[in-house]
């Protein structure tokens, strides 16, 4: 780093938006909903093509922020309110990393990576925190028929502060759902006014909760495509984006902050919910193509080029790394960090990312890999719940020529299947040297000791 002091990390994550959804990825429009704060941050900065992510909601979190696979955390799934869930404790994230440094960390979204005192945002690095500690598909509970408060927890939005008590706020129900997003930007700009004063380096994380289901607009957006709740949703999602980049701008900080927007996974498959990949088969909750890559760009003005486009392989690991590069903090050495460096590939100081391929699990189950142009399944099932094939031979796909995963070529391209072989042996034998911490494990679980 040259600059005298660590820049503004802002990084805005969407719940559930497909990489074919927005204008700058071939939607927008087409999809009945323009997105052009969007697609000019995009623009200003560096899209990537080739942004990969976990499985869904609750994996990719984790990877976030702890720049480890979730198969190591055990934070693979989402878990039932009241149940065990979420980062084990002895987990280091990126916000504690951050506040190390002395930078004033804030979070307003959804968290999804523990329910309880101990694992709220507040708890792990966070110094004020308002959102939902698990998701949205709750807002539909007090609207269900039969529901029954006493055998199962309230869903509440929350606020908590370093050190004290989380509490709540208010239930998540289904108006208070086609509100929050509007209350988390309002938050957001608020934090940022007051730390733009007090002159200290932020980060803040906006994990917004469009387009997840059900896709509800504000009701100041609702009817304002004509193109139903979902497009009205994705231009209430812009128009959020675009109120934090309205701030930045007012505060006169652009030149100092570095802005990340992407999504946590690939498009719903529910209907009438489901959203679309674009070019790529799947939605989320598979491993294909839909579900690995997502919309993401990142913006840092005097420092990442405007208008550059990349196919380059990065991982969503990567970003706990990379911005704790930027921020100058040092990652944990104690334990496997999956994550990569890519300050310099962002800055344009190295023509190519740092990295070539990763594993994929679903749970605890490994289902394909990625590396170069290649794909390689060992578990099929392109759509949701429609039984996975357990394969006897691997399939190989050029993702390249064949985004769509239909034409596979393991026999005249048998030559990829000994980079493929060597990637998952060498990260199976790191999960063999560092046993993962199993799903649901106690506080007092200990990493490492039997």
């Amino acid at each position: 780093m040259t600059q005298k002091s660590p820049p503004n990390i802002v990084l805005i994550l969407a719940d559930n938006l497909g990489w074919g959804e927005l204008g700058c990825y071939g939607g927008g429009l087409v999809r009945g909903a323009p997105t052009p704060r969007i697609d000019a941050l995009a623009a200003e900065g560096l899209r990537f093509l080739n942004f990969n992510v976990e499985s869904d909601c609750v994996p990719t979190r984790s990877a976030l922020m702890t720049g480890r696979h979730p198969i190591r955390t055990g934070a693979m799934q989402s878990v039932p309110a009241g149940l065990p869930q979420g980062i084990h404790p002895w987990e280091v994230t990126l916000a504690q990393l951050l506040s190390v440094q002395g930078y004033v960390t804030g979070m307003y979204g959804k968290w999804h990576l523990g329910d309880r005192e101990g694992r709220f945002p507040k708890d792990r690095g966070f110094d004020e925190w308002y959102g939902i500690p698990r998701t949205t598909n709750e807002s539909m509970f007090t609207s269900s028929e039969g529901f029954d408060p006493t055998v199962v927890d309230l869903p509440y939005v929350m606020e908590g502060r370093k050190g004290e008590p989380a509490r709540n706020v208010q239930v998540y129900d289904l108006e208070m759902r086609r509100r929050i997003d509007s209350e988390l930007i309002a938050r957001t700009n608020d934090f940022m006014r007051r730390e733009a004063k007090s002159k200290r380096p932020f980060f803040v994380y906006v994990p917004l909760t469009q387009l997840h289901f059900p896709t509800l607009p504000h009701r100041d957006f609702a009817g304002k495509t004509g193109a139903g709740d979902f497009a009205d949703s994705m231009v209430e999602m812009d128009f959020r984006v675009g109120q934090v980049l309205d701030e930045i701008e007012a505060l006169g900080i652009a030149k100092d902050t570095v802005v990340f927007f992407g999504s946590d996974n690939g498009p719903e498959f529910r209907r009438p919910w489901r959203g679309t990949a674009g070019i790529w088969r799947g939605t989320y909750h598979t491993s294909m193509e839909g579900s690995l890559r997502v919309p993401f760009m990142v913006r840092w003005p005097g420092r990442i080029a405007a208008g550059r486009v990349t196919n380059e392989i990065v991982h969503v690991t990567d970003l706990f790394t990379t911005i704790a590069r930027i921020a100058g903090a040092e990652v944990p050495k104690d334990r496997p960090i999956d994550g990569v460096d890519q300050f310099d590939f962002l800055l344009g100081r190295e023509p190519k990312s740092r990295r070539e391929g990763f594993v994929y699990y679903i749970k605890q189950e490994l289902r394909a890999a990625k590396w170069r142009d290649w794909k390689m399944h060992l578990v099929w099932e392109p759509e949701p719940n429609t039984g996975p094939i357990h394969l006897e031979t691997s399939w190989i796909f050029n993702l390249t020529r064949d985004p769509k995963e239909e034409t596979e070529v393991g026999m005249e391209c048998s030559w990829v299947r000994g980079p493929f072989r060597r990637l998952i042996d060498d990260f199976q034998n790191s999960l063999k040297r560092n046993p993962p911490i199993p799903p649901g494990a106690p506080d007092e679980y200990v990493p490492g000791k039997r």
